[in-house]
């Protein structure tokens, strides 16, 4: 019974292999299980504990995520390590390689955003947010600034330096922001991405802005989506 348990278990994770020398078919026996792309995902901003990451992902369970995080840990993409006290909690975090694959993300974001089938109006999260405005910040448009932005979305602060067509965002006090916006992820992707009006996100509740308002009306033209791809006739 031992042996045909043990036999079932080497053919299941041969089944989880694509077999295959080229490094795109690796790539996704490394990251291709489901959720593993996003755990990655919420980690790109730094270390997360256990519980951040099921707040941050919903739809996952508690047995889905260690799995995930243990294949992750086993293939070298992310390490655990604990925090010195007074915290003295474990968390999560990436390594140097792991980091490396921002330029995915940012690569299959642009790509998925040109579908016709997209539902910007689903759930995501707050790091979900701050890597699309890294990932669709114009160039051209962003020339000349130079600008500290915050944002607060819930518990988590973060802030980013707009420079040089350019926008870093880390976790973060927003002290030193010249602008600040505070509301949901969604409120905050809608007065972004969807063009909504401040003033009227203002009245209703959705959006609180801080700072340069005039910064705040040119910030949320910087990042324009991609024209969705054609249906084929």
């Amino acid at each position: 019974m031992k042996l045909e348990k043990i036999t079932k278990t080497s053919e299941t994770s041969q089944r989880r292999h694509y077999d295959d020398a080229c490094a795109t078919a690796h790539a996704l026996d490394l990251v291709g299980e489901r959720w593993a792309l996003l755990v990655m995902r919420e980690l790109m901003l730094g270390p997360r504990r256990f519980s951040d990451l099921r707040a941050s992902l919903p739809g996952i369970s508690a047995n889905v995520l260690t799995q995930r995080l243990e294949g992750l840990e086993a293939a070298g993409i992310l390490v655990r390590r604990r925090l010195p006290p007074p915290a003295a909690t474990q968390v999560y975090e990436l390594t140097e390689w792991g980091y490396e694959s921002e330029p995915i993300f940012q690569s299959l974001g642009r790509w998925a955003a040109r579908s016709p089938a997209h539902d910007p109006s689903r759930p995501f999260s707050a790091v979900s947010l701050m890597l699309s405005l890294r990932t669709m910040l114009d160039a051209k448009r962003a020339d000349g600034l130079d600008a500290r932005i915050g944002f607060g979305v819930g518990e988590e602060t973060f802030l980013g330096h707009l420079a040089g067509g350019r926008i870093e965002i880390s976790r973060a006090p927003l002290d030193a922001a010249d602008l600040i916006f505070e509301g949901t992820a969604p409120a905050i992707a809608g007065a972004i991405y969807g063009g909504q009006p401040l003033e009227a996100m203002e009245e209703a509740g959705a959006l609180r802005i801080e700072g340069d308002r005039a910064l705040a009306a040119r910030f949320t033209t910087l990042f324009p989506l991609p024209p969705k791809a054609g249906q084929p006739a």
